[in-house]
């Protein structure tokens, strides 16, 4: 059949994860954010009261265990030397906190630390592992001045209880209107509770920069829930093999929510604490590899690197709730794969992003 023809033309590898994908589209999702966060660093510089003068804290916020981490603090230590110079000022030492859950490898990162530190150049930094949900207090009262989080804060810190949507593993068009609410209502008190814990800890005039997945619509199915409805397909391809059952599917929500950008103006405003500085709209392809063009250039090569990204991020999370052995992960990534691809021979997938700068009262 067709469908068999154009798995086997994409032939899907070996269905091993591959982080570095994920690590790259970050990389390009924080270089597209840093017009934002320089913005709100000068900012801070030309308000002498709220520039540090002793010792400038930062924290990254859901950091992960790649090398982003340490490239965003590289970002923000390269600006104030930039600014400090062009001012004929001393420059602060740094305080980098790098925060996740407990589960996350730390270790990782704190390898990658002896070479950080080789690269600085008359600056002294000096990093630290936090961990902890950043829905909670994870610092002391007015201790930081800079807070940084890119690519977390679309991750609920649970997904919605008590919903009925069954096939599906995230909001779709055949999704009943109570989905959508749920998953909506959690976000907002999710991202209250996320500002009202930074309120605590950063110091007034203090500065926050966000990025995160969004909706460019009010329409609660965007493109990102069409990336998660071929992930849907794809366990429905299992189910009918035999390989899972439906009850199992049924059970899962996805704890993502991707806001449209009135949402994060509205619980900004309503919780209180900061004002929005600025909120700014980009787009990334799901293939973060290629062009800006409205036709993907090779479909079925797309389709395995996105299935790939998906998978760096999403395995543990499956596993954990499915309890999946390596094969059926294999062939559900596979079977993804081939979904992607089918979609991108029509239409091009793209994430939209919304970053914020906010300042602390």
């Amino acid at each position: 059949m067709a469908g068999e023809k154009l798995l086997m033309h994409m032939n899907a590898g070996n269905g091993e994860c591959s982080y570095a994908n994920s690590s790259t589209l970050q990389r390009k999702v924080i270089q597209q954010a840093k017009p934002v966060l320089e913005d709100a660093i000068k900012k801070m510089f030309n308000n002498i009261g709220e520039f540090p003068k002793s010792c400038f804290n930062m924290a990254d916020l859901g950091c992960s265990s790649g090398p982003n981490t340490l490239f965003t603090v590289s970002n923000i230590i390269k600006i104030v030397q930039i600014l400090c110079h062009e001012k004929s000022c001393k420059m602060p030492e740094f305080q980098a906190y790098l925060n996740d859950l407990p589960h996350n490898d730390f270790n990782t990162i704190f390898k990658l630390i002896p070479s950080f530190y080789r690269n600085l150049k008359e600056a002294n930094c000096f990093i630290s592992g936090v961990p902890g949900s950043f829905y909670e207090r994870l610092f002391p009262s007015k201790s930081l001045h800079l807070v940084h989080s890119s690519y977390s804060l679309h991750w609920l810190s649970q997904a919605p209880e008590k919903i009925e949507n069954n096939n599906n593993i995230y909001i779709t068009r055949t999704s009943p209107p109570q989905v959508f609410e749920a998953y909506m209502k959690q976000f907002e008190k999710d991202f209250s509770r996320f500002l009202q814990s930074r309120s605590e800890e950063i110091v007034p005039g203090g500065h926050m920069l966000l990025t995160f997945i969004g909706r460019s619509i009010p329409d609660p199915y965007g493109n990102h829930s069409a990336l998660l409805d071929l992930l849907s397909k794809s366990f429905i391809d299992l189910i009918h093999e035999g390989l899972i059952e439906l009850a199992k599917l049924d059970s899962f929500d996805y704890p993502f929510y991707a806001p449209y950008k009135d949402e994060v103006e509205k619980i900004v405003r309503m919780e209180g604490s900061f004002d929005l500085d600025a909120i700014k709209f980009f787009e990334v392809n799901w293939d973060e590899r290629d062009n800006d063009d409205d036709i993907c250039f090779d479909a079925y090569s797309s389709g395995k690197h996105i299935a790939r990204t998906m998978r760096a991020v999403l395995e543990q999370m499956l596993v954990s709730h499915f309890q999946f052995g390596d094969s059926i992960v294999d062939y559900l990534f596979e079977r993804y794969a081939y979904h992607l691809a089918c979609h991108l021979l029509i239409q091009k997938g793209k994430f939209f992003n919304i970053v914020t700068s906010l300042r602390k009262k």
